[in-house]
Parts: C-alpha cells; sequence; structure tokens
C-alpha cells in the first residue's frame, strides 16, 4: 500500500496517485448522478483528466521506471492504456444520442479502476524504491500538464483509428441497434422463408402429397 501522506505533493508518484483519485471520484459521481446534462459533464471532465494523466505517463513517468520494472509489468500497463484510450476516442466521437454511452463510459470506468488497482497494487510501490528523482520528474509532469490544458491535447494513435473508421465496420452495439429497431419484421421475414422453403421441398406436416395413380 502506498504511504501517501509521506510523499511531497510534487513527488511523481504522489501527482499519480492524486490523479487517481480525481478520476475516482468522477466515476463515483456519474453512477450517483440522475440527469443526462450531469452525466455528460462528468463524462466531460472525466475524459479530459483521463488523456492528461495518460500523457504524462507515457511521455515521462512510464519511460523514467521501465528498463528497472522490467517489460512484462510496464507492457501490461501499456495495453490497459491502449483499450482505456479506443473507449475513450469512441466517446468523444459519439454525442449524447449514443445508447451505449452510459454502457461505454462505465465500461471504461471499470477497466480504468482495475489499472489503478493494478499501478498502486504494484508498480508504484516497487518504482517507489528505484533511485530516481522524484521531485524532478514531478515537476516535469506538472508542467506537462499544464502545458497539456492550456495548448490543448494532441490526438494519439487511438483517435487517428476511431476516426479512420468513422463508424464503419461492426460490433455487437451497432448489431444490436440494428436489431432493436425491427426485431418482429425480422421474425416474420424468417418464418416466412421457412414456409417457402418447406413449400418448394414439399414438406412440412400441411404439406399434401399426391396419391400414386391406379
Amino acid at each position: 500500500m502506498l504511504e501517501r501522506l509521506l510523499l511531497p505533493d510534487t513527488h511523481a508518484i504522489a501527482i499519480l496517485v492524486k490523479d487517481h483519485d480525481r478520476v475516482k471520484d468522477l466515476f463515483d459521481r456519474f453512477e450517483k448522478e440522475d440527469s443526462g446534462s450531469g452525466k455528460e459533464k462528468i463524462i466531460g471532465e472525466a475524459l479530459t483528466e483521463l488523456k492528461i494523466h495518460a500523457a504524462i505517463e507515457e511521455e515521462i513517468f512510464y519511460p523514467a521506471v521501465r528498463r528497472q520494472l522490467g517489460k512484462d509489468v510496464m507492457n501490461e500497463a501499456d495495453e490497459e492504456h491502449h483499450v482505456a484510450r479506443v473507449l475513450i476516442a469512441e466517446l468523444d466521437r459519439d454525442g449524447r444520442g449514443d445508447d451505449h454511452r452510459d454502457a461505454k463510459f462505465t465500461v471504461l470506468a471499470e477497466s480504468v479502476r482495475h489499472h489503478i488497482k493494478e499501478e498502486e497494487g504494484e508498480m508504484l510501490p516497487k518504482a517507489k524504491g528505484l533511485e530516481i528523482d522524484f521531485e524532478a520528474l514531478g515537476q516535469q509532469m506538472l508542467a506537462r500538464k499544464k502545458e497539456l490544458r492550456r495548448d490543448g491535447i494532441p490526438p494519439d494513435a487511438e483517435h487517428k483509428m476511431v476516426a479512420a473508421a468513422n463508424g464503419r465496420g461492426d460490433s455487437p452495439a451497432a448489431r444490436a441497434r440494428r436489431g432493436s429497431k425491427a426485431p418482429a419484421v425480422s421474425a416474420r421475414r424468417t418464418r416466412s422463408v421457412v414456409r417457402e422453403a418447406g413449400r418448394r421441398s414439399g414438406g412440412g406436416t400441411k404439406a399434401k402429397r399426391r396419391r400414386p395413380a391406379a
């Protein structure tokens, strides 16, 4: 368990943990929020915080500890970031008309909570023991956060990928939306096809057979 109270505010690990607490609080607020506008405000805040947090980790913190912590720990963190970034990119692209939007944000929250639990339970305690100037690293991270808030967050590979797809392709969500529009028609069509096939083949319980000529 991280000794949060013993770390100064400018310590790199303290900065990351503070970010974690902020986004977890936003996730908790989202789960308690009833209004659509209130949920949208929380989603917007959370996406901004997550993108800035991911940027300072990937640009500054991860490179500083990667070699010492080993590829297994760091590669898993990279992949968890990738999954979260895809969901973030889709949430950035989709509007409030998407009926899967709340569900998508809920899945993002679950994924990020898992990532935070692993970082605070394994990566950060190990990193804390490394011979690194975490104060200097923290200053770099704070400066980069300030730049990102001032100048904006550049699009990442996942945003470019989602933008290139432009809603094309298939997914469980897309199939569910298509299926919910006209399930009765699809069922009637299926029954019609089955009956027609039965008539053509002479099968079925109601099909009449010709009697052989006498």
